[in-house]
């Protein structure tokens, strides 16, 4: 086992690292913390690994001092039936002067396939002069699981599909800084490309048929090796029925119960417990997200109706069935995820006198917002009714962020309670923040 080990490291330190688009992402090395990157399947986090290790060789650090494994490599299958020291053993025996002499890089990608690696990385960060990146997302153990085991000896960070901003970044077109006529144009143009594609960097460049192709290739493995096989579920058939019903209701209100009896209907035996597992595993997946209604009581906020999202817009298109999903809801769920990515902290709200603004995101104080999300106001009716709500929600919070996404308007409105941004879609996500 030790002269593969060797092979493969030596392998590795002959590679190109393939480093694709430099990601938007703060990551904070903090000593003695190994660093978790989770996040939904497909969005870049093995990639992402690679331009931190490119990062470290421009700063001077050697190749040889960069030790990655990526375990899903068929050639280490059979390292489950050794002890993970071996690792140590066959990098140290290429460079034996490196040892506690040395600051180690070490990468791995998927190790939660091997049992017992939790003591293998904490002995590296105690005894080795390692630092430790960890990525995961498999049958085995999901990447929020590997975050919780290594808690308080790690810090994760989360990797989303592509930003706006990151889409551009693919495509070349520079975003930073003030737009003259022609870059706005531009990044108008791309905005409507990055409507139809979505994040996912794999399917940026692909024609319409091979990205919906791709998407569902994703969506199913996500579900049967995320969820079935992690799980160990008898009746797969609820899942992937509860999935697409979900998926066909972005954006929605839902509960345990109508979801219960909608399986019920198509003659699944999920009790509502199964149901309310199955939404956990999708959210700890990184496919859908729950938003729950903004209350102070956890058990209101449990009761009421819950909004369903997906970690892509696209995705959606290229899952559901068309019938019940529109423009608007796409919105919606696009306007959500550039929230998601800054904060897990994101509510829908009910006024008291009943009206609806959609987000309330981030805990409280300055950087809170309310963003209500619209196609259009040009409709007078329409208009009235999301600047009332947000203007009743903007005094009962206290919150003085207030937004209506739009697909193309822009302006300011004055109320009572403060002021309304008025921004079209594509400029939202330009002014977003990149990561929490």
């Amino acid at each position: 086992m030790i002269d593969l080990l060797k092979e493969i490291i030596l392998d590795f330190q002959e590679m190109d690292l393939s480093t694709g688009v430099p990601r938007r992402v703060a990551v904070s090395r903090v000593a003695g913390k190994a660093m978790v990157c989770i996040g939904v399947r497909r969005s870049g986090k093995s990639t992402f690994m690679f331009q931190l290790m490119k990062k470290l060789q421009d700063s001077g650090v050697s190749r040889q001092n960069i030790l990655y494994l990526n375990f899903f490599d068929d050639r280490l299958h059979n390292l489950q039936h050794h002890h993970l020291g071996v690792i140590l053993e066959a990098y140290f025996s290429l460079y034996p002067e490196k040892k506690n002499a040395e600051r180690v890089y070490c990468f791995f990608d998927e190790i939660q396939v091997l049992t017992g690696w939790e003591p293998f990385i904490d002995r590296l960060m105690r005894m080795e002069k390692c630092e430790v990146y960890i990525t995961g997302s498999s049958a085995q153990m999901l990447s929020k699981e590997i975050a919780t085991q290594m808690r308080g000896r790690a810090l994760s960070w989360e990797m989303f599909p592509f930003s706006f901003r990151e889409f551009l970044d693919c495509k070349g077109i520079e975003s930073d800084g003030p737009l003259s006529t022609k870059k706005r144009l531009t990044v108008q143009k791309a905005f409507e490309e990055y409507w139809e594609t979505g994040g996912f960097p794999e399917v940026a460049c692909l024609n319409r048929m091979l990205r919906i192709k791709t998407h569902q290739e994703y969506f199913n493995t996500m579900l049967f090796r995320d969820l079935v096989e992690r799980h160990d579920i008898s009746h797969p058939k609820a899942v992937t029925d509860l999935a697409h019903w979900l998926m066909n209701h972005t954006g929605s209100l839902y509960s345990i119960n109508n979801l219960t009896g909608y399986l019920k209907s198509l003659g699944h035996k999920a009790p509502k417990s199964a149901v309310s597992d199955y939404l956990e595993w999708f959210e700890d997946a990184y496919v859908l997200f729950t938003v729950r209604i903004f209350d102070a009581s956890l058990a209101r906020a449990n009761t009421n109706p819950k909004k369903i999202y997906c970690v892509d817009h696209a995705l959606v298109t290229s899952i559901s069935s068309g019938i019940l999903v529109n423009s608007g809801h796409l919105l919606e769920n696009l306007v959500f995820t550039s929230l998601r990515r800054i904060t897990p902290d994101i509510f829908y709200y009910k006024t008291k006198a009943g009206r609806e603004v959609d987000f309330i995101a981030g805990r409280k104080g300055p950087s809170r917002m309310l963003v209500q999300v619209c196609e259009s106001i040009a409709d007078q009716q329409t208009r009235k009714r999301e600047t009332t709500s947000l203007a009743e929600a903007m005094a009962e919070l206290k919150t003085p962020q207030c937004f209506i996404v739009t697909r193309n308007e822009e302006e300011q409105i004055h109320v009572d309670s403060g002021k309304i941004d008025v921004v079209p879609v594509w400029r939202f996500l330009l002014n977003m923040p990149e990561s929490n």
